[in-house]
């Protein structure tokens, strides 16, 4: 995922597939740096960088909370932990809890740990939450009267959007193994009203051990007695623990004219390149 983050709020069709995949930040002005925090061992402090990229003043309440991860990928609460997951909202504290940003202004979010005695080795995730509030002079209500028609009320409504990062603590020795395997060729999601899209590589990545992992995935294909061409690639994908696979589809994206058969079809997930890159999984489907 790259150092600075700002999406859109409106995605469809072939961005719904890449959301899904990479589950990015899901705010218009604010950009946030960096968009996850890994915290090792002895490592007690970090801090997150909010800055407001829009015309106006916006105001963000910020909380931890604890999140998981469907095996699709999806980012939903999590009341209580499941066997082997262990949350970190116990361990987070952090300032300030509101902010209220200028157009152009930014703002430093601190946050400290405090390990309790005796603490099991592992891995402990929760989610730093940024929540827009409505403006306090009523240009962002979430109902809000407009002019209408003599005798008539309108209702103007605005969506106020929320953003969260995975905070992650490890303590003690902590490892994971992945693998890569049931790849297939989908047709597109057909949408009413639009032009059918690219295929997709459907496939599974599989995760075990007690680390998260996260990483980069490309897609290639190399017709026979030709030269590999690439179709497809996404940074910043993860899977966290406790989760043991991830099921997703990437959007390949096929030069003009180009049939996929008679090839081989390579998805390797690698380090991020301020890792070093290292491919870490590989897979390959042969098409006939």
């Amino acid at each position: 995922m790259n150092l600075s983050t700002t999406v859109p709020l409106i995605r469809s069709g072939l961005l719904g597939l890449l959301a899904a995949l990479v589950a990015p930040l899901t705010m218009a002005d604010l950009m946030i740096y960096p968009t996850r925090i890994e915290m090792e061992n002895n490592q007690r402090a970090a801090q997150v960088e909010l800055i407001n990229r829009g015309q106006a003043p916006e105001s963000y309440r910020i909380s931890v909370v604890d999140r998981r991860m469907t095996e699709t990928g999806q980012i939903v609460p999590a009341e209580t932990a499941e066997p082997d997951e262990r949350f970190a909202s116990h361990m987070l504290r952090y300032s300030p809890r509101q902010v209220t940003l200028k157009a152009g202004e930014s703002q430093t979010v601190r946050i400290s740990l405090r390990k309790p005695a005796g603490l099991l080795n592992g891995e402990y995730r929760s989610h730093l939450q940024f929540d827009r509030l409505p403006d306090v002079e009523g240009s962002s209500d979430i109902e809000q009267t407009t002019q209408s028609a003599p005798g008539q009320i309108a209702i103007r409504l605005t969506a106020l959007v929320g953003a969260s990062i995975p905070v992650i603590v490890r303590h003690g020795d902590t490892s994971a193994n992945v693998t890569l395997d049931s790849l297939a060729i989908e047709p597109s999601t057909k949408v009413e009203g639009q032009a059918d899209g690219p295929p997709l590589l459907a496939f599974h990545l599989n995760r075990s051990g007690n680390r998260s992992v996260y990483g980069n995935l490309l897609a290639t294909y190399t017709p026979t007695n030709g030269q590999p061409i690439e179709l497809g690639r996404v940074h910043g994908v993860a899977v966290y623990v406790p989760n043991a696979v991830r099921k997703a589809k990437l959007p390949l994206k096929l030069p003009e004219g180009m049939a996929l058969k008679r090839g081989l079809i390579q998805l390797t997930f690698m380090q991020r390149a301020e890792d070093g890159g290292k491919p870490i999984a590989k897979a390959s489907l042969a098409l006939p």
